[in-house]
């Protein structure tokens, strides 16, 4: 596959994520009970940014987790050999939880990360921050906060690289 176009570079996902996380600031009136989960494999990383921006704004710590939705996805059974990698060291019973990931397109995801967390204790609320909503839902999800929308052709890929997993951060559009 060939790259087709830049959606963002560095600095235009430095500041998707800074709005990201002011508009959860805001919308959840300050950081009270407020805790960040990343669905792996990038929105971890993303998360990991929401979090620490949020701490720099308000000079609050807050909880950030991890999430592998594989055994609750509807398209994929894992393997003998898999091993949970979720990580969240916190309860999240009756707490704000920001679940994050990098690119909602079916929702399918999503729906599997809700069960995941729904097995994990019963939050307060659960708000979806994606970077990359490019559209074609298949289930009625729709993210409370978004970096960028991006409408795509079903048949284009979008890609989410980032520093800490690809040495470099930017968002583009692969043509088949």
């Amino acid at each position: 596959m060939a790259e087709k176009a830049v959606i963002l570079d560095e600095k235009a996902m430095q500041r998707a994520v800074a709005r990201i996380s002011y508009e959860i600031i805001e919308r959840n009136k300050g950081v009270n009970n407020l805790c960040v989960i990343g669905m792996f494999s990038r929105g971890a990383e993303l998360a990991r940014r929401i979090a620490d921006k949020i701490r720099e704004v308000e000079s609050a710590e807050i909880p950030t987790g991890f999430l592998d939705i594989t055994s609750f996805r509807d398209d994929v059974k894992p393997g003998r050999e898999y091993s949970d990698r979720s990580d969240i060291p916190f309860p999240i019973t009756d707490r704000k939880v920001v679940l994050v990931d990098d690119v909602i397109y079916t929702g399918r995801s999503v729906r599997a990360a809700i069960d995941a967390l729904m097995e994990l204790g019963r939050p307060q609320s659960i708000q979806l921050a994606v970077l990359i909503d490019r559209g074609h839902r298949e289930i009625p999800i729709r993210p409370d906060f978004i970096g960028k929308n991006l409408p795509t052709a079903r048949d284009e890929q979008v890609k989410v690289m980032v520093r800490e997993r690809d040495g470099i951060d930017k968002v583009i559009i692969l043509e088949q």
